[in-house]
């Protein structure tokens, strides 16, 4: 086969979500099928890390897509050109974008439909484009696959789309996520946390991730407990971060909550090096951070919500995200119960082998097979 794949996110020291799916699955992809030709669609210069074998055709395509206008031109007229130059059997998308303007078989990736839950955290143009263009997409894929049964759920409901369409696989963590002596801890600690123990949040800083709420639950913790514990939080700053600094600046223990911003290969150790990780979002249609402390046997408080439960199972506590204190009574739990503890780090090492790349690639590769065959 011919496969075209949109590696528009496979950015050098950017790799977040879509970057980091795109990343695992095509290298795999590309090694496990040298009988296959692999035609990298980029939008800006190409690193040469990101070729990943022989059988590899980087292309770059003009304009670079950072924007709804230039999303469009990319999508609908670079692609579609390409695709025909390149006489493409199948076209894979995995950040849930394709082209209307063409009629190769094309598998969509759909991660979820937050835009829709949480239109007010969203720029205006972009949640236009959303509205506008997601329904044609979905409508348009002769395949979809998501990461989480939520998500396929979800989506389908609300589009009224034929489950028989959706393919279903998970995301895995990088293979650097893994468990650290405690003597690596102790270094990291010292780096990182002031020689303290410390809750970790990882993902973007806004609104929809409920930072907000998990600095005020951290200050309830504080008061109930007297703990030397610390709050990281690992992530760039997005918009409408305002509540995110309010609660910031009046809390009694800011002394204590270290914002990092984002962190590359250090974040392997921070992860490893946590008591726990706190990831109370109130939306996700996966959950990456979840499945890296999993990876690291470091347990989690994560919402009650939406793929958050599919994704930590037993391996962490599950709290309600609109509650502050439902949030400080899982932290306050978690550090007090130490059998609690124990046992959370137990079914870590159990259900972090439900996260495998090698098992995502190979079912994305079945579901661009399905999708080239489809009639």
């Amino acid at each position: 086969m011919r496969i075209a794949i949109n590696t528009r996110f496979l950015l050098p020291n950017k790799m977040e979500g879509f970057g980091r799916i795109t990343f695992e699955v095509c290298r795999r992809m590309v090694r496990d099928h040298p009988e296959d030709d692999f035609i990298f669609l980029f939008d800006r210069k190409i690193d040469p890390r990101f070729v990943f074998g022989p059988n590899v055709t980087p292309v770059i395509l003009y304009p670079q897509s950072r924007h709804p206008f230039l999303w469009y031109l990319w999508f609908e007229w670079a692609i579609p050109r390409a695709l025909k130059k390149y006489q493409v059997d199948v076209f894979f998308s995995p950040d849930g974008y394709l082209s209307l303007r063409t009629r190769v078989k094309t598998l969509l990736m759909c991660h979820d439909l937050a835009f829709i839950h949480f239109p007010e955290q969203i720029p205006f143009l972009v949640r236009t484009y959303y509205a506008y263009f997601t329904p044609l997409f979905l409508r348009r894929a002769d395949r979809l696959i998501t990461l989480s049964e939520f998500s396929r759920q979800e989506i389908a409901g609300h589009y009224n789309l034929d489950l028989s369409r959706f393919d279903l696989t998970r995301a895995a963590s990088h293979g650097y996520f893994k468990p650290i002596s405690d003597q690596e801890r102790g270094r990291v600690q010292e780096r990182f946390s002031n020689g303290c123990a410390y809750f970790l949040y990882v993902g973007a800083i806004h609104p929809r991730k409920n930072v907000h709420r998990l600095i005020r639950a951290f200050d309830q913790f504080k008061e109930a407990t007297g703990s030397t514990m610390k709050l990281l939080l690992v992530g760039r700053f997005l918009f409408k971060k305002g509540e995110v600094m309010k609660c910031y600046n009046d809390s009694k223990f800011k002394e204590d909550i270290y914002f990092l911003g984002y962190l590359d290969t250090a974040l392997f150790d921070v992860t490893a090096a946590a008591y726990a990780v706190t990831y109370v979002s109130v939306f996700e249609g996966f959950g990456m951070p979840l499945v890296e402390a999993m990876d690291c046997h470091v347990p989690v408080i994560t919402s009650n919500v939406s793929s958050m439960p599919e994704v930590a199972g037993n391996a962490g506590l599950l709290v309600d995200p609109f509650s502050i204190e439902s949030i400080s009574k899982a932290m306050i739990r978690i550090v007090e119960d130490e059998g609690l503890y124990r046992q959370l780090k137990n079914h870590c090492e159990l259900r972090k082998q439900m996260f495998n790349w090698d098992e995502v690639a190979s079912e994305i590769y079945e579901s661009l097979v399905k999708t080239a065959r489809n009639p």
